[in-house]
């Protein structure tokens, strides 16, 4: 299958409608592809706290379905990154949906790990509970979130689960970006399982983003990473290949904790 990695370049003062727009020109400029990731938060910002109030969108807005209009338009399955979701009682999650290509929600998978030590996400929102795994016509996928990426109990899950795949979407700092490129191959090689780690570009809050958005095969092998700027990258990957890793280097099941 052909996966394609939007590093979406984030500009504070852009119009948020100018935002959705170029990003569903982006989305729909990959036709082709069967699977589509977008970064996280590209709508409201990683770091801009102060719009997330006024920028949080319910389920069923206008972030959510331009991206299944988007999801149509492909024919094909799409990670629509994350967005502030706003919940009828009123709080606010990191929110990441999958989608399929009529534009269906496959699955939702609101963030574990809130990043800000008592700051930023952690005030302002509420952590998700549940670890989320779909089954899909491509294969297993798993979902997680940015700061996730720092936990490896949740990757193991995941495989536990059944994931081959899991997709990482980001708004991680360049001050930091290195251990976004070393942790992104760890969770591959550890768990032998495909990695689509989608990072930003551009500027959220004062904060540069680091880029680097990577397609890293199951045996830890990065088939295509970006630079620090917008940019689309692509891989062709064989989901099959995973058992295939999995049984001839068999590290999984010598697990002893």
């Amino acid at each position: 299958m052909k996966i394609a990695a939007i590093q979406f370049d984030f500009r504070s003062e852009e119009p948020f409608q100018a935002r959705l727009d170029r990003m569903a020109k982006l989305v729909r400029g990959q036709r082709g592809a069967d699977l589509v990731v977008l970064p996280e938060l590209w709508p409201n910002g990683g770091f801009t706290y102060d719009v997330w109030q006024d920028t949080a969108q319910p389920l069923d807005g206008a972030v959510v379905q331009m991206m299944q209009d988007s999801a149509r338009a492909l024919g094909s399955y799409l990670h629509a990154g994350s967005f502030v979701e706003r919940h009828e009682d009123g709080r606010l999650t990191n929110t990441s949906l999958l989608m399929d290509g009529e534009g269906s929600v496959v699955a939702v998978y609101r963030k574990i790990h809130l990043f800000g030590f008592g700051e930023g996400e952690p005030l302002l929102m509420t952590a998700g509970q549940d670890v989320v795994v779909a089954k899909t016509s491509l294969g297993t996928v798993g979902l997680t979130t940015c700061y996730d990426l720092r936990f490896p109990e949740l990757y193991r899950r995941l495989v536990d689960e059944g994931a081959e795949l899991v997709m990482i979407p980001a708004a991680w700092p360049q001050s930091r970006v290195d251990h976004w490129s070393v942790l992104a191959r760890a969770r591959a090689i550890e768990d032998q399982m495909v990695v689509i780690a989608v990072n930003t570009a551009g500027s959220h809050g004062g904060k540069q983003m680091g880029g680097r958005s990577a397609i890293i095969d199951a045996r830890g092998v990065v088939l295509a990473e970006a630079g620090e700027t917008e940019q689309v990258i692509t891989a062709d990957i064989d989901l099959s290949l995973v058992a295939k890793y999995r049984q001839d280097f068999p590290v999984l099941p010598d697990r002893r904790l």
